[in-house]
């Protein structure tokens, strides 16, 4: 019973026996005492009453006190729960909301693993779980063929670096698009990164599919990209591998072979499609070793330079040389620099190749000049690489080079190929004349092929022109090739530089040279490229 049920029960109590004792108070005290005290029934009755009211008032009191209590906290209990409810259906929405969430972020990780996110072509990870899928089917059912195109943009590096990174990732996307439209139901195009994409072919009944799907992607790179206001032409170099091509057991083998197939439709040109055959895979094997080979070559010290003397045609005397790489190979012997110079292009290493070259003909050329007398002004020519010549220090190598070997800087020539000063201008021009400052001087080496921008030399500070071989080894029979010889020969004296013919190799050839004015020439009817001991020998002699 609670504490206010009991107070009422005594208060109602103590006012009955009040009651009672004022209706028999004073003189009818006794007379109520013996009632109370009475064996009659109604002194009995009374007796009980008075006694069990109490009791009986406090069993109501209780049942009251508990029914308020259990009607309050019935009230109570309905307030939380329509509390507790509500409170439930909000973290319930939340909690639907956040699931939902997740579940968006998930596929969303998904698709990023997956997809590319410049383009949303599927990436090289799904690519190759659609290729080995379409493998096990092949391993399956030999009649189930694919194929495998490998794909890059040509010349993409030109535009991205021309017109900035955002025309060239637009570029990207809309040609992906292009790929998409080509491509049927069926068939997977994906993005491995940067200008590279593959194409899964599936279901391929013969090779007139495949010749098909290729002249299609040719057809769609034809129309030009309009980005930005620019006006872009590409062309797509493609490489293309057969299921059956090969006794082919890993995914990665495709590919392989199908980059194979891409770089060599690059080398005949670019803007074509090739099929992979056995022939490309031992070519490349072939340059795989070949490379091995070069960078042993290279710690190894096995490189040894040759020396073409440079006449002057009045007099035939030798005023300079120009100094020729061999690499003088442990097992085959002495190798020239067309059987090797295309892997130490491609693998990085004609750096390291090239300013050793740059360094010995200095060295060599300062031994001479200072052990012979009457040679303190012969010079060395070199030929210099376009990726060796657009290194950030090439400056820096040339001078510290110069000075280490003290070979006088205006004794040093460097031969680079028009290509080199077109492509890349303003870092041609600003390299250019920091050597020019050092009184280096630059030959255009092979001139009249490639570009053959008269408008750059105007540009460039250019010592001399080095006439292409191709014009002098037509000589006399070629009346045009003559013709291109007299001018080059014009057009250097016009601009104060001097005219060098190389790959003289007659007596016509020299006599027609000598009576159009040519000033210096090179070649095997002159002297064949010889080693230092040879050179030292000619010196000596003369």
């Amino acid at each position: 019973m609670s504490r206010t049920a009991a107070y009422t029960v005594l208060l109602a109590w103590a006012i009955l026996v009040l009651y009672i004792y004022s209706a028999y108070n004073g003189g009818v005290r006794a007379d109520f005492l013996r009632f109370f005290f009475s064996t009659e029934q109604s002194g009995i009755k009374f007796r009980a009453a008075l006694l069990l009211g109490p009791f009986a008032l406090t069993v109501i009191g209780y049942l009251i006190s508990e029914r308020a209590r259990l009607f309050g906290r019935t009230l109570l209990t309905q307030k939380e729960l329509a509390k507790r409810t509500a409170d439930l259906e909000i973290v319930n929405g939340l909690l639907v909301r956040e699931n939902a969430e997740r579940k968006k972020m998930e596929e969303q990780l998904v698709r990023r693993a997956f997809h590319d996110s410049l383009t949303n072509l599927p990436n090289r990870a799904l690519f190759m779980d659609h290729l080995q899928s379409a493998l096990e089917r092949r391993k399956r059912n030999p009649a189930q063929k694919f194929a495998v195109f490998f794909l890059d943009v040509d010349r993409f590096k030109v535009i991205n670096d021309g017109l900035g990174h955002f025309i060239g990732d637009q570029l990207l996307v809309m040609l992906s698009q292009r790929l998409k439209k080509s491509m049927r139901a069926i068939d997977t195009v994906a993005r491995f990164g940067g200008d590279e994409f593959a194409i899964l072919m599936e279901d391929v009944k013969d090779m007139n599919q495949v010749h098909h799907l290729s002249e299609r992607l040719t057809e769609e790179m034809r129309p030009s990209f309009t980005i930005a206001g620019h006006e872009i032409f590409v062309t797509v170099s493609v490489g293309i591998v057969l299921s059956d091509a090969g006794q082919y057991g890993q995914t990665d083998e495709f590919l392989r072979d199908a980059d194979i197939a891409m770089y060599d439709a690059k080398a005949r040109g670019g803007a074509r499609h090739v099929l992979f055959d056995a022939e490309m895979h031992a070519e490349t094997a072939r340059m795989i070793r070949l490379e091995t080979e070069l960078r042993r070559a290279v710690e190894r010290n096995e490189f040894i330079l040759y020396y073409q003397p440079i006449i002057k045609m009045e007099g035939n005397e030798i005023i300079g040389f120009e100094a020729l790489v061999r690499w003088q190979h442990p097992e085959r012997g002495l190798i020239l620099p067309p059987d090797f110079m295309e892997a130490a292009e491609d693998s990085g290493l004609i750096i390291p190749i090239g300013e050793w070259v740059v360094r010995e003909a200095c060295r060599q050329m300062r031994q001479w000049q200072e052990q012979f007398h009457g040679y303190e002004n012969l010079t060395v020519s070199v030929n210099i690489s376009g990726k060796v010549f657009s290194q950030p220090n090439f400056y820096e190598v040339i001078e510290k080079i110069i000075s280490e070997t003290g070979l006088e800087p205006s004794k040093l020539r460097l031969e680079i190929v028009e290509s080199t000063l077109i492509e890349h201008p303003d870092i041609a021009t600003a390299t250019l004349k920091r050597l020019q400052e050092l009184n280096i001087r630059f030959d255009i080496d092979d001139f009249g092929t490639g570009y053959s921008a008269l408008n750059y030399l105007r540009h460039f500070p250019i010592s001399g022109l080095k006439i292409d071989r191709s014009f002098i080894e037509a000589l006399p029979s070629d009346k045009n090739n003559a013709e291109i010889v007299k001018v080059i020969i014009a057009l250097a004296r016009a601009l104060n530089m001097d005219v060098i013919a190389e790959g003289i190799e007659t007596t016509e050839q020299m006599e027609l040279f000598r009576n159009m004015k040519g000033e210096y020439a090179q070649g095997f009817y002159i002297f064949r490229p010889m080693d230092s001991t040879a050179v030292e020998t000619i010196l000596r002699a003369r």
